[in-house]
């Protein structure tokens, strides 16, 4: 195992294979692992440079995710900039496997040197994103990449929880997405910085267009995600490459905003707060699993609840107890 001062420089000098291997070690739950990775982690938020934009690119199963951010990250390296891709493969609940396809989808992408594409599974982890999600972008911005593009999973009200990690929210949707917005109970709106209608072509230009207008309409009942910046609705079409330079434009006119009024600090300081909530809560759930005395006594309760013989609150109580017998009340 390389000691983490020679995993940071490989980092600093855009080594692609270091990059993989340290994101790799992040996400290992080896316990070895894991005081070497707080190191690497630790030494990189020290080298990141400033100003790098962490952008979410969220939106309904079907929405062309993928196509978009292959050629929206394609129009971002030729402007001069360095793009990282985080996207998330959702693991299976039963075998805790995943299909890890994304540089497949994003093939021409993936080939250029200013480009890193990486998919990870989710693990088992709510939100749309990995556990490491965070550590992942930290390796990225330290290894000199601006600009990280996280894909996340689908979208339902637990992946609001990707907005703590990110800068920039940008929601992708697809004409006659009225029933899906309904389906989010309006909570992925609100915190959507920036609206695309993609797959505006063709046949569906009209359709997409009544779209726009109509979230555009419902987006001004709400109150925005980002003060002072009322969230724009754009059309775009992935395939035809038709309207993407408008939303990178746009992208670049809400960091201006963010930056100028000062909002883009407090918005790093909220993320470093959620990132550490986020650690010690994950910390406290493996400690607990992990401990011996729960383990000793957690299949005898489970089979108790399973047979109706103890209440689900009881039998948590009784657990947690075990793991904390300073919190039993005198």
């Amino acid at each position: 195992m390389r000691p983490p001062e020679e995993i940071v420089a490989g980092l600093t000098t855009g080594d692609r294979t270091v990059l993989a291997r340290a994101i790799t070690l992040i996400e290992s739950d080896r316990v070895e692992h894991r005081v070497l990775a707080r190191e690497v982690v630790s030494r990189c938020a020290e080298v990141t440079p400033e100003g790098t934009m962490r952008i979410a690119i969220s939106g309904v199963p079907g929405a062309g995710k993928s196509t978009f951010i292959e050629v929206f990250g394609w129009i971002l390296c030729e402007a001069g900039h360095r793009v990282a891709v985080l996207t998330v493969d959702p693991s299976s609940s039963r075998s805790g496997g995943s299909i890890l396809g994304d540089k497949t989808r994003m093939e021409h992408l993936s080939r250029r040197k200013d480009c890193f594409i990486r998919t990870s599974p989710t693990s088992g982890a709510l939100g749309g994103v990995t556990r490491r999600t965070r550590e992942t972008i930290g390796l990225c911005e330290a290894a000199g990449y601006d600009v990280i593009l996280v894909e996340t999973v689908g979208v339902g009200q637990s992946e609001i929880a990707v907005h703590d990690m990110v800068d920039c929210f940008v929601l992708l949707l697809i004409s006659g997405a009225g029933d899906e917005l309904q389906g989010m109970k309006k909570g992925i709106v609100e915190i959507s910085d920036i609206m695309l209608i993609n797959k505006a072509d063709g046949d569906n230009c009209l359709a997409a267009e009544a779209t726009r207008a109509e979230l555009e309409g419902a987006a001004r009942l709400l109150r925005p995600a980002t003060e002072g910046w009322e969230p724009p609705v754009l059309s775009v079409s992935s395939t035809e490459g038709r309207g993407l330079d408008g939303v990178w434009a746009t992208i670049r006119s809400y960091f201006q905003h963010i930056r100028e009024s000062g909002q883009f600090t407090t918005k790093r300081r909220e993320q470093a707060l959620a990132w550490y909530r986020s650690v010690l809560e994950q910390g406290l759930l493996a400690r607990f699993r992990s401990d011996r005395s729960v383990e000793a006594e957690r299949v005898r309760v489970e089979q108790a609840v399973l047979a109706g013989e103890l209440e689900p609150s009881a039998a948590a109580e009784e657990l947690l107890d075990r793991f904390l017998p300073s919190n039993r009340p005198a």
